[in-house]
């Protein structure tokens, strides 16, 4: 028995397992960063926790939906606007955890970091991307965004670790490898879906890069909360 044939007889299972671990470790770090941030009050530390609370949605929820689309066509729709709308914001929310300061000031605290003026701005984006991949049943507009979003976020991250102290903030490490490792996967996402008719075997190694991402700021969020 081949490894493509294994995968694809157990697929249903390792989905959920895969599912289960991200969102696992999602929640984990939803709450750890929720509770850091009540101490400190430091805003992009919000947009940070929103990131991984939509990822953790959207990885669940693509699971629950895709179930729902097997059993019926129609479901097929709303589990696509609903999978891309959450990952493509949780793809916004991370980046602008990195570029917060620009456009808002440190004394100003909204009420809510979901729905601010700014948010709904980018949740607009959202919704209208992942609305006109599902009519144009293609994921090309949420794989290039995810793409420039993650491309600018490597380099201010970079930038970042280049210009602070490396030994006093370690967080700046994981980020900006997360950062890169998130960007090839992204832009392996478009090579398999182009060129490669989703091939299963790639798309685990995708998979295990997308592990790699969320581990990396697990650990990251475990050192600084430890402090």
């Amino acid at each position: 028995m081949t490894i493509a044939t294994l995968i694809l007889q157990n697929k249903w299972i390792l989905e959920l397992l895969y599912a289960l671990v991200i969102f696992a470790i999602c929640i984990i770090i939803v709450l750890k960063t929720d509770r850091f941030y009540r101490i400190s009050l430091y805003q992009g530390i919000r947009y940070f926790r929103n990131a991984f609370l939509f990822y953790g949605i959207a990885f669940i929820g693509r699971y629950l939906f895709g179930l729902l689309a097997d059993i019926s066509f129609n479901h097929l729709f709303a589990a696509q606007v609903f999978f891309e709308f959450f990952l493509i914001m949780a793809g916004f929310f991370l980046f602008y955890s990195l570029v917060w300061k620009k456009f808002e000031s440190s004394k100003v605290h909204y009420s809510t970091s979901l729905l601010n003026s700014r948010i709904i701005l980018f949740e607009l984006v959202a919704i209208s991307l992942a609305v006109l991949d599902s009519l144009w049943n293609t994921y090309y507009l949420m794989f290039f965004s995810q793409i420039i979003i993650f491309f600018l976020a490597s380099i201010i991250a970079l930038s970042n670790y280049l210009k602070r102290d490396k030994k006093k903030n370690k967080f700046l490490k994981f980020y900006l490898i997360a950062m890169i490792l998130e960007l090839t996967a992204w832009v392996l996402n478009y090579l398999v879906a182009a060129y490669f008719n989703w091939r299963h075997l790639v798309l685990v190694d995708i998979s295990i890069l997308n592990a790699i991402f969320f581990l990396l700021f697990l650990c990251g969020v475990i050192k600084i909360t430890k402090r």
